[in-house]
């Protein structure tokens, strides 16, 4: 029996008489004293970054809360976009992501044509080699993402939603990269690589022409999963209940359009405020290499660590950039969910349980190899104007089809239509 035909129809909801369409369900009354135990352990963080960590990084824990804010809020989903293309050709999450990217090359596009941060600093967008580690890191890492039950993004804001089965992944993921930097050498000078490749600066075409570029490429995207849900009859979304009018911001779902905009507002900030795009996975490394320094292995002799690298394994891991993200983003999502009354721990499976050993390793494993995950080099490789971004998306891609077939094998569904998990 063919597993990918095993999905369930969900009709979309017109009539203006659903409560949930109305957005008037009923939602759980929110969990204040987590809401508190949030907004504290935010300020206290602040606090600390104010007193001994430039002013760039308590910026970019704002910039954090409001990241893990906004991905719990609109479930904004990378690895279910994948999923629901491929396996029941729904394309809507997909559309929400050709829109983040064209807002962020919009605004990408200024800020690394004029160089400069908001502090005076370098500017830099996520443009990576182009090789065989790239082809079989990001190939990993959708194959990963898919057992594991989200991508880097989808790990820390569950982590905030209290997600049980996502800790595990969330320990096997950092694992994971601590081992892919410890290989990187092999796969970077060893195995066959060609130059970065930027469509803005490797082309002639200039910042500009590189946007408009972009905007083409999104929209024959956008225009292609149209074509695909029409062929295939694909089920919507299943809506997600929410408050009404303003109160929306605060309890209940975004609309993924909504979400996306913001996401690339952000995106635009972050580099603005630190002079590289959002990432994830680098501090995972950094915070497995800490560890597995503590335990006395030599990790500052590996390859990755050498060079500029060197300054960011001796410091504090609050002088990571990435780390104070990463950090917000679990605390924005944290009151989020209890902001919706959400915030509870799952039960564990042993099936769940070993889908996400596996597929943290393997995220962890691939973000290494392909220099980013499905923020560091799809979102931001993309809004960089790098090719590898796109060979990550089609790589990762690949990856999700193989990973349909294998979700079963540890007891997990194959994706349906109101699958919102990242």
């Amino acid at each position: 029996m063919n597993t990918l035909n095993t999905t369930t129809r969900v009709q979309p909801v017109n009539d203006a008489k659903d409560p949930i369409a109305r957005g008037t369900l009923a939602l759980n009354a929110p969990q204040k004293a987590l809401i508190a135990g949030g907004v504290i352990a935010g300020l206290l963080l602040l606090i600390h970054l104010l007193d001994t960590q430039h002013i760039s990084q308590s910026l970019l824990l704002g910039i954090g809360l409001l990241l893990g804010y906004t991905l719990f809020h609109a479930r904004f989903g990378f690895t279910s976009a994948f999923r629901r293309i491929m396996a029941v050709g729904n394309g809507q999450a997909m559309r929400s992501h050709m829109l983040m990217l064209a807002v962020a090359v919009t605004l990408f596009a200024p800020i690394l044509a004029y160089g400069t941060t908001i502090f005076g600093g370098p500017v830099a967008g996520y443009v990576a080699p182009l090789g065989v580690s790239l082809l079989v890191g990001s190939f990993v890492f959708g194959v990963g993402m898919q057992l594991g039950g989200g991508c880097a993004s989808g790990t820390l804001y569950a982590i905030g939603g209290g997600r049980s089965v996502m800790f595990i992944t969330f320990i096997f993921f950092i694992i994971g990269a601590t081992i892919g930097a410890y290989h990187l050498p092999f796969w970077t000078e060893e195995m066959p690589a060609y130059a970065p490749y930027s469509l803005a600066t490797s082309t002639g075409l200039g910042y500009t022409g590189a946007w408009l570029v972009s905007l083409a490429l999104f929209g024959l995207i956008a225009w292609v999963t149209l074509i695909v849900e029409k062929k295939r009859a694909a089920p919507k979304m299943a809506p997600v209940p929410s408050e009404s009018g303003w109160k929306r911001i605060f309890r209940g779902s975004w609309p993924l359009f909504a979400a996306a905009i913001v996401l690339a507002l952000l995106n635009a900030l972050t580099l603005l405020t630190r002079g590289q795009p959002w990432g994830i996975t680098s501090a995972f490394t950094l915070w497995g290499s800490k560890i597995a320094s503590g335990l006395g292995v030599d990790v500052a002799s590996w390859g990755y660590w050498q060079g500029a690298n060197a300054a960011t394994l001796d410091a504090s891991i609050f002088a990571d950039s990435t780390t104070v993200l990463n950090i917000g983003i679990i605390i924005g999502a944290f009151i989020a969910s209890a902001a919706g009354g959400l915030f509870r721990f799952t039960q564990i499976t042993m099936g769940n349980f070993a889908a996400s050993v596996i597929g943290g390793l393997m995220m962890g494993y691939g973000a290494r190899l392909a220099f980013g995950c499905n923020i560091g080099a799809y979102f931001g490789g993309i809004a960089s104007f790098s090719l590898h971004g796109y060979i990550w998306g089609i790589l990762a891609m690949a990856g999700t089809f193989l990973a349909l077939y294998l979700r079963p094998l540890f007891g997990l569904s194959v994706p349906k239509s109101n699958d919102s998990v990242c």
